[in-house]
């Protein structure tokens, strides 16, 4: 079925110096070998470590002080951020790439963010750009295809959603998340109820777009975002 596609959203590229010092760090900060509040060891022992160059540490070292991760002050050790209190979207977005040390219900909570958001860039969408909406629509899975096309499907549709609303923070911060998404939408749409019901409302959603009806649109995504809740604790119980 259909002409959707993912590939230009997801692309995987040699990993840098800096970038893996920066990945070593993190993993580090995440598993406690660097606790919270803790201070770094110094630049010297860290280059050794991580068998880089100090240069290369510095890099990967500003990178995680911009992202909130560390706290550098020139002469003085590096601090190690609560990064649950003191990070940014860039630490939630770089969490999910670290999914074993990410807490049991944060797929959860990244769903109740979604069911915040999701109404108010269907209503912006469907008042703004209909007409992509319904072209995009048309293309939907059936409940007979397999969970990956729902995956895809879905994650494509709310990608547009929030492009065609006319708000493109709303764009970057579904971005942040895609391959946690993608991950466990495949788990998710295992389920045949939960399959029907998406069908359901990508057929309810067609026809209020071609209404015209951004107020009931707005409705729907609300009582299918909060059923997505729903359908995911019954999924992750059996995991």
């Amino acid at each position: 079925m259909t002409s959707y596609h993912l590939k230009d959203l997801i692309m995987d590229t040699p990993i840098k110096p800096a970038e893996f010092a920066e990945q070593k760090i993190i993993s580090s900060i995440l598993g406690n070998q660097f606790p919270i509040n803790s201070t770094l060891p110094p630049e010297r022992d860290l280059a050794k470590l991580f068998g880089i160059t100090r240069p290369t540490l510095r890099e990967a070292l500003q990178r995680l002080s911009r992202d909130g991760w560390i706290e550098i002050h020139q002469g003085k050790s590096t601090r190690v951020k609560d990064f649950w209190k003191e990070g940014n979207l860039n630490v939630l977005s770089t969490l999910t790439d670290f999914q074993e040390y990410l807490p049991d219900d944060f797929v959860l909570l990244l769903l109740q963010i979604r069911l915040l958001l999701s109404p108010t860039y269907t209503y912006m969408a469907i008042e703004n750009n209909s007409d992509e909406i319904i072209n995009l629509l048309k293309l939907h899975p059936q409940s007979s295809d397999p969970a990956k096309v729902f995956s895809e499907f879905d994650f494509l549709l709310h990608i547009r959603l929030t492009q065609f609303s006319g708000n493109p923070v709303f764009t970057l911060i579904l971005n942040g998340f895609h391959r946690l998404i993608l991950e466990k939408s495949d788990i998710y749409f295992v389920n045949q109820e939960a399959r029907e019901y998406s069908v359901f409302f990508y057929q309810s959603l067609l026809q209020l777009a071609t209404e015209h009806n951004p107020e009931k649109a707005k409705q729907l995504s609300t009582k299918v975002m909060t059923e997505s809740i729903t359908f995911w604790k019954k999924t992750s119980n059996t995991l």
